[in-house]
């Protein structure tokens, strides 16, 4: 795995989910509370699509054997993981701040000092 950053990449990752945020807001067809609790919903479904990659990279459905690659399983979680931030995002303006504290805490509970 490569630390550089594709030319094709956002710089920052936080100005990348600000602008997928904006560019959801604009043309949002549920507002408020129901908005909100679709753009988390999106989650599952996310998540779904993981699991269906899984299971066509590994071939565990006889009907249809191999169907996916490890590749698009790793597209699919990146897809958790924006849809995942970009929710975040949706919940509170400050998901930066929210996050990088929340990992914090995760990383000072799990790994050894």
């Amino acid at each position: 795995m490569s630390d550089q950053v594709s030319p094709a990449a956002p710089a920052d990752l936080w100005a990348a989910v600000d602008g997928l945020w904006a560019w959801l807001e604009a043309d949002r067809p549920s507002g408020g509370r129901e908005g909100l609790l679709l753009r988390i919903l999106k989650l599952s479904e996310e998540v779904g699509e993981v699991a269906q990659a899984v299971i066509g990279a590994t071939g565990q459905n006889p009907r249809k054997g191999v169907t996916h690659t490890w590749a698009d399983v790793e597209a699919e979680l990146c897809d958790v993981v924006i849809t995942a931030l970009v929710a975040l995002r949706t919940l509170t303006p400050e998901a930066r701040e929210v996050f990088a504290g929340h990992l914090a805490r995760v990383v000072d509970r799990s790994l050894p000092r």
